[in-house]
């Protein structure tokens, strides 16, 4: 984060301009202009009450009639995590947290996109535009803010330092809805490369991991000016041949162990996973319940694919490593309360990507491959699909949600990979 003093400037700064107010039923009608407006959230006393409401009252199913989570999200963790919500999760700690960043809203291309920016106290820091994922949030990138931008207090050099520009994707979080089709990942990254410009950074990165990478990769397809690199947690490296024997092909012979692995991962998500998002790709209106309930909703992100509910749910049988309770539902509060369940999955629907394809990017590119992901990408796959790789690292833990599990190594990945590309100071 930047200095308190720079962080309670930019505050006083919001305040003086008469920052707004986020209401549950939506942002109000922006000017059609390039004006950035400070942004403050303040969810009604009404709109808590409801939740909790809405929590206590759920309509529970029967037990799973399997010892594992093969069926689900169990549902002793749904009622831990429903305890846990109404009884001691507390959502104004969270709108603290959150209004303690500098955040911001603008109009682009008609649509208000919402956005977190902390500039770094340090000279010549290296702007980063992050973007999250489904069912992620700005929540999911909070712990990685002080780190990047105030680097010496938590293993870096001065040299290491960002400026950190966190957006929510549209349709997510406090950005606008889309009323009209075509926000696409292709147009989300011109619109990111409009706010980077906006904000008046003519040399930038870009990094990010799920939707965070379709954006990203886009953005380096279209080479705005300014983008010189950029990062992923999630890349898209899996080559044709390989995708050809995925779902119902033999494994394919040759495979290194690492590409053995990877093929294993993905032929478990392709069979136990995908429907996931086939369900938002093809009906994202249908998914009326996760308007309806909390506790609907909750579970729905959760078993956003296996490995990332083990990592989540485990929190709530008493284990510490990554998350907190109140990181997990903090984040599907900020769905709730911003009704965005149905317009966020509509993403699935607008994008025509294949996600694991490689692109072709053509400018430098860094990848961190964690274990936990839902296929953790081999060198060998990664140098294929990216012809200017400038960084690869394996990681030894860490899964999809790598800035919201493993901040440390995240932020340490981000400064490795860039650090390359420092303009002399």
């Amino acid at each position: 984060m930047t200095s308190p003093t720079t962080r309670r400037d930019l505050l006083a700064a919001s305040a003086a301009a008469g920052a707004l107010s986020f209401v549950p039923a939506g942002l109000r009608a922006s000017p059609a202009d390039d004006t950035i407006r400070p942004f403050k959230i303040d969810v009604s006393e009404e709109a808590l009450a409801d939740l909790r409401r809405r929590v206590r009252a759920t309509k529970w199913p029967g037990r799973e009639t399997v010892s594992d989570a093969s069926q689900g999200v169990n549902l002793a963790t749904m009622q831990k995590l429903a305890q846990y919500w109404q009884g001691e999760y507390d959502w104004r700690r969270t709108e603290a947290k959150l209004n303690s960043y500098p955040q911001f809203v603008t109009d682009i291309d008609g649509l208000d996109v919402h956005f977190i920016h902390v500039r770094s106290g340090h000279p010549n820091a290296l702007p980063v535009i992050i973007t999250h994922g489904w069912p992620g949030s700005v929540i999911e990138q909070l712990k990685v803010v002080d780190p990047l931008t105030s680097p010496t207090g938590f293993g870096g050099s001065v040299t290491d330092a960002f400026d950190v520009v966190i957006p929510s994707l549209p349709g997510y979080g406090f950005s606008g809805k889309p009323a009209t089709t075509g926000w696409d990942p292709q147009r989300v990254a011109r619109a990111w490369a409009i706010l980077m410009s906006r904000l008046g950074y003519t040399r930038y990165v870009a990094q990010g991991g799920d939707w965070g990478n379709a954006v990203t990769e886009q953005m380096a397809l279209q080479q705005p000016p300014g983008l010189v690199a950029v990062h992923t947690n999630m890349p898209a490296a899996v080559p044709e041949d390989i995708a050809k024997t995925q779902p119902d092909g033999p494994r394919p012979s040759g495979l290194s162990a690492d590409e053995k692995s990877a093929w294993d991962q993905l032929d478990f998500f392709y069979k136990h996973g995908l429907g996931y998002a086939q369900e938002m790709a093809n009906r994202p209106q249908t998914l009326y319940a996760l308007a309806d309930s909390p506790i609907g909703l909750a579970a729905w992100m959760l078993d956003h694919d296996d490995r990332s509910r083990a990592l989540i749910t485990r929190v709530f049988d008493g284990e510490s490593e990554g998350l907190t309770r109140e990181d997990v539902v903090e984040n599907v509060a900020l769905y709730w309360l911003t009704n965005t369940a149905v317009s966020s999955a509509r993403l699935y629907w607008e994008s025509k990507l294949a996600f694991f394809a490689p692109k072709g990017v053509p400018l430098p590119m860094a990848v961190s491959a964690y274990p936990d992901e839902i296929y953790t990408a081999p060198r060998s796959w990664t140098e294929r699909a990216y012809p200017k790789l400038i960084y690869y690292n394996r990681l030894s833990k860490g899964g999809h949600f790598a800035a919201w599990e493993q901040p440390e190594l995240f932020s340490a990945e981000l400064r490795a990979a860039f650090r390359p590309l420092r303009t002399p100071t």
